[in-house]
């Protein structure tokens, strides 16, 4: 299998949930929420964005930076879905799926920043 073929299971949950994000913030629209929509939206989307950045990066130290930049975004998201929740904007349900991917994306994505790091540092 080509490398363009293998499956990148960080990008497709990065992308998967960016998509939750933007029907989310639909919703949220018709709401007339739209100043936590908007915050939400560039955060939650910015993740997978940042994933796909990196996935083509040019060097080690742009990955790593990429994928910084994701963790920061995954950190952001959470903190914007948990003022959405206790505002009263968006259901527990809802919030718990959310929250829960978005935790997951992070942890991914700190992995990934401590091993890279640590790969710079054995050099």
């Amino acid at each position: 299998m080509a490398d363009f073929e293998k499956k990148n299971v960080l990008a497709d949950k990065s992308y998967q949930f960016a998509l939750k994000i933007v029907f989310l913030c639909k919703k949220l629209d018709n709401q007339k929420e739209y100043i936590l929509s908007r915050q939400l939206l560039k955060c939650g989307t910015s993740i997978g964005a940042n994933v796909a950045e990196a996935n083509g990066a040019i060097s080690n130290a742009d990955f790593s930076s990429k994928i910084s930049i994701a963790y920061k975004e995954s950190l952001e998201t959470k903190y914007w879905l948990k003022l959405l929740k206790d505002s009263d904007s968006i259901e527990e349900n809802e919030f718990s799926k959310l929250f829960s991917l978005a935790d997951e994306l992070s942890k991914i994505l700190f992995s990934i920043l401590k091993s890279t790091r640590l790969k710079k540092s054995d050099n």
